[in-house]
């Protein structure tokens, strides 16, 4: 049963918001949950297990959630797993949901991660004190801060890149129904003129904190032909890589991580790509401060060290340039952090599946998903492809 081929069969996501007091955790989730199983065409009978991802539990209060969840996840009598990789954990639950098809364990994963940081403060919680964590204090941002004056200063890229990226992906926010942030007439100097936060990063440079959540339907072979048959397309999954480092260790490069370059290396190694540049049509990569477009894109072998703010400059970065990077908006334009890793993994799908409505790039057909967490530590990613993988 081994070495089976594994799709996406379908994707679901609530709409992103800064506080949905309407819903429970359990309603919240069940949105999306609804939403991927009625694009899967599938009913709870079709499920085989369900994997799960968020983020640390203080960012929403609520230790362990699922133990209370299972219900509302279609789990009962089911395996449950959870996966916990910081920021990552929606891309690693997705990887994990699908090793579980791909080993030929199940037919059909149900994968959902989410966040109701509405109901907690995660600078709060990202702020633990000293014996316990790191001195940081300022939550995410003031931790990336130096990372990312030590890329512009390694690089020598422009002060205008982080705010072309913010114009760009809030752009795109403004297409997607479900984006947390559309600014239609975002502008390159109302992003530079709007608040400093931590130097250099500005207010509008910024992700949101968002309460929503997104699922994923993945099957396997069989389950896949069941809908090609209806003449509906899925995402097959050419390859999935993770890789992890420790937070600080002596020469640790936290601008270009080891992590990051390894995981990506075997992505492409495992898809086949020779040149990611020329063969990915579309990426999702986790950019939650907007110099981290550039920065990822070194990291993740599209071009070389130092060259990655020169692609957001020429406009290649955009819909309709060489390498469309995040056109649902990305984590700039929505935030429920243990879902934002999956939804960069479920909007490459949709790219490929042709289902990404206003935000399609044309002519999808190879696409990435990439996530990234903790201290720029934990990375996961995966290719997916309209066609069948030849491997």
């Amino acid at each position: 049963m081994a070495n089976q081929l594994a799709a996406v069969l379908g994707t679901g996501q609530t709409h992103y918001v800064a506080k949905r007091h309407d819903v429970s955790m359990a309603g919240l989730v069940r949105e999306a949950i609804d939403r991927a199983m009625e694009d899967a065409r599938v009913g709870w009978d079709d499920i085989d297990a369900v994997v799960i991802g968020k983020a640390p539990d203080l960012f929403e209060g609520s230790m362990m959630p699922e133990l209370a969840m299972s219900d509302a996840l279609g789990a009962n009598g089911k395996p449950l797993l959870r996966v916990h990789t910081a920021g990552s954990v929606g891309g690693s639950t997705a990887v994990v949901a699908s090793s579980l098809v791909k080993s030929g364990v199940h037919k059909r994963v149900l994968t959902v991660a989410w966040e109701k940081q509405s109901e907690s403060n995660a600078m709060w919680a990202l702020s633990t004190p000293i014996p316990f964590h790191m001195p940081v204090g300022a939550g995410a941002g003031g931790y990336f801060a130096p990372h990312v004056r030590s890329y512009i200063r390694r690089s020598g890229a422009p002060d205008h890149i982080g705010a072309m990226v913010a114009v760009k992906d809030r752009l795109n926010g403004s297409l997607n129904p479900y984006a947390h942030l559309k600014q239609p007439d975002i502008t390159l100097e109302s992003v530079q003129a709007s608040q400093m936060l931590w130097d250099p990063i500005r207010y509008d440079e910024t992700c949101p904190s968002s309460d929503g959540a997104c699922a994923m339907v993945i099957g396997n072979e069989e389950a896949a032909g069941q809908v090609t048959t209806d003449g509906r397309e899925v995402a097959w999954i050419h390859a999935t890589a993770m890789r992890t480092e420790p937070t600080t260790f002596a020469g640790r490069d936290q601008v270009n991580p080891q992590a990051g370059r390894d995981a990506a290396a075997a992505l492409w190694q495992a898809a086949g790509i020779k040149d990611p540049l020329d063969e990915i049509d579309v990426a999702e990569i986790y950019v939650p401060f907007s110099w981290f477009e550039p920065m990822w894109l070194e990291n993740l072998g599209f071009v070389s060290e130092g060259e990655g703010w020169k692609l957001t400059e020429a406009g290649e970065t955009a819909i309709g340039g060489r390498l469309p990077l995040n056109a649902s908006g990305g984590v700039l334009s929505s935030n429920p952090i243990g879902a934002s890793g999956m939804i960069r993994f479920a909007e490459s799908a949709m790219q490929v599946m042709h289902r990404a409505g206003d935000h399609q790039v044309k002519d999808a057909r190879k696409a990435l998903g990439h996530a990234y967490g903790g201290g720029s530590q934990y990375f996961s990613m995966w290719v997916v492809g309209s066609d069948r993988p030849n491997n």
